[in-house]
């Protein structure tokens, strides 16, 4: 006894030993004393020992992590009323009496514990050197729901959740292919928490899939609790502004991107999926857009793309115009700006940065206080705090405007992670505005693009398809071409099975008419 207990605390002590496959012992009551030893003071792992006939068994669970009610009436029940008197084996337990979905067996203590901790169930048997698992996981958690970051006026409404096989059976239930593979991992040496990487066979290619592998596999932390830890480790360019792996709460835009031989990871504990590589225009398409009839998604894109200029630009160029070139501003514009300004003690620039700042703060209050309370705040914040800005002289009302407009043009943005990078990059541009006029602004700007054409992601250029020119691709960046003209799956993602449809699908009322089928 004093042996098993040596080798396991060497165990968790070196998690890279080589005594971590510790055999399951023949005696229960030994088996038992060791596992109480490894799970001592953890009040929510429960020990329950019971007797059918001659058989000597006992249940080791998580309490609040099972569905007790499928244990007890397909688990325990069914033990106690088919096995009396006879003496029966762990193998004919799994195979003839027990009538659970998920029942697996393991001959290791290391993997009972690993178990117990993902929230299984484990049936330890007197004299067998086995154990059965139950995967048969319940308690209290959150159901499919609306994403809340992604909303959309049409198109599916279910959103994932924190639980892992929840959320790749939502995948699973959009792309019923065996195509789609699913590999799992577990990261986080006290954590555990479960990884799955989903791609479609065919489409993703090998060496893609391989490299994402390897740069999973070789994160080692001590725990993973949201799949922001994963996007971390595992991006191009760690320093840059701009996120180089999309996240998403939505099913069908993962699966529109596996389609397109891409892969995506999921972790655990998170409804935040991964989507890998990606680009930057895919941050600025929403999934609505491919629900709608394209003339509307045309016009929401296009509109989309210039509010990201003005969300970067326009209180950078407010500056620069009202500070170094008055002469572009028409005379009566130039007026009314000036005696709005006559009064302000403050030149253009640090009248924008604190407006700017002050918009921020507001948002993030918003963002931190209760949701009903949250808007009130950040909406009647914002219109009190500038009027009353305006009324004190401290900021103009012209500049209000500018900072309102650019605020509104950052919300239409449709992924939070690319709409808070742009803010960043605000500030650095309205510097270079106060410092050098619309010179620096130019100047900042085509140092932001260089960046973006020089990045990758993925071995994907991350301003692919502009950079490099790729017309076949554009139907898909600044507007959305209808369905039966996007024939083809981009070729940076895919290489092998690029069709995505038949030819010939573009409707026409002359079907039908000469033969052809309607």
């Amino acid at each position: 006894m004093k042996k098993y207990r040596r080798i396991l605390e060497k165990k968790r002590s070196s998690l890279n030993s080589d005594q971590t496959n510790i055999e399951i012992q023949a005696n229960l009551e030994t088996n038992i004393e060791i596992l109480k030893d490894l799970f001592k003071d953890c009040s929510d792992v429960v020990f329950r020992p019971f007797f059918a006939g001659k058989l000597k068994a006992c249940i080791l669970f998580v309490d609040g992590f099972i569905d007790t009610a499928a244990i007890e009436v397909s688990g325990i029940k069914q033990i106690l009323n088919e096995v009396k008197e006879k003496e029966i084996s762990a193998e004919v337990l799994m195979e003839q009496i027990i009538s659970l979905s998920a029942v697996e067996e393991t001959s290791k203590l290391d993997e009972v514990v690993t178990n117990v901790l993902k929230g299984n169930t484990l049936l330890l048997i007197d004299k067998a050197k086995k154990a059965l698992i139950f995967d048969e996981k319940g308690g209290q958690r959150r159901g499919v729901g609306e994403p809340e970051t992604e909303s959309a006026v049409r198109g599916p409404r279910e959103g994932f959740t924190e639980i892992l096989r929840v959320n790749t059976a939502l995948i699973r239930h959009r792309i019923r292919s065996n195509r789609l593979k699913i590999i799992s991992r577990d990261i986080g040496e006290e954590t555990n928490t479960g990884l799955a990487i989903l791609y479609v066979e065919g489409l993703a290619s090998p060496e893609l899939v391989e490299e994402v592998l390897n740069r999973i596999d070789r994160i080692k932390i001590d725990g993973v609790l949201d799949s922001g830890y994963i996007e971390e480790f595992i991006e191009d360019s760690p320093w840059s502004l701009f996120p180089q792996i999309q996240n998403t709460e939505r099913p069908d835009t993962v699966a529109a991107n596996l389609l397109e031989g891409r892969i995506a990871i999921i972790v655990d504990g998170t409804p935040f999926v991964l989507i890998a590589p990606a680009t930057f225009w895919q941050f600025m398409q929403a999934s609505s857009d491919y629900y709608n009839r394209f003339h509307i998604s045309i016009f929401l894109r296009l509109l989309r793309i210039i509010l990201m200029f003005f969300a970067l630009e326009l209180p950078s160029i407010y500056v620069a115009i009202t500070t170094y070139h008055q002469e572009m501003i028409p005379t009566t514009l130039l007026f009314s700006i000036a005696a709005s300004r006559e009064a302000i003690p403050f030149p253009g620039f640090v009248e924008a940065l604190i407006m700017e700042i002050s918009f921020e703060a507001l948002r993030e209050a918003g963002v931190r206080l209760p949701q009903i309370v949250g808007q009130a705040v950040s909406i009647l914040g914002a219109l009190v705090i500038g009027q009353a800005a305006v009324e004190a002289g401290i900021v103009s009302a012209p500049m209000v405007i500018v900072v309102s407009i650019t605020g509104i043009a950052s919300f239409t943005m449709p992924r939070y992670n690319m709409a808070i990078s742009i803010r960043l990059l605000r500030f650095p541009l309205m510097v270079l505005a106060g410092m050098f006029g619309l010179f620096g602004i130019v100047l900042g700007t085509l140092v932001i693009l260089t960046h973006l054409c020089k990045m990758r992601s993925f071995g994907i250029p991350y301003f692919w398809p502009l950079a490099p020119m790729n017309p076949q691709s554009l139907k898909d960046i600044f507007i959305r071409v209808p369905w039966w003209a996007m024939d083809q799956r981009p070729d940076q993602t895919v290489k092998e099975d690029t069709a995505r449809q038949t030819d010939h699908l573009k409707p026409s009322p002359k079907l039908g008419e000469e033969g052809s089928p309607t």
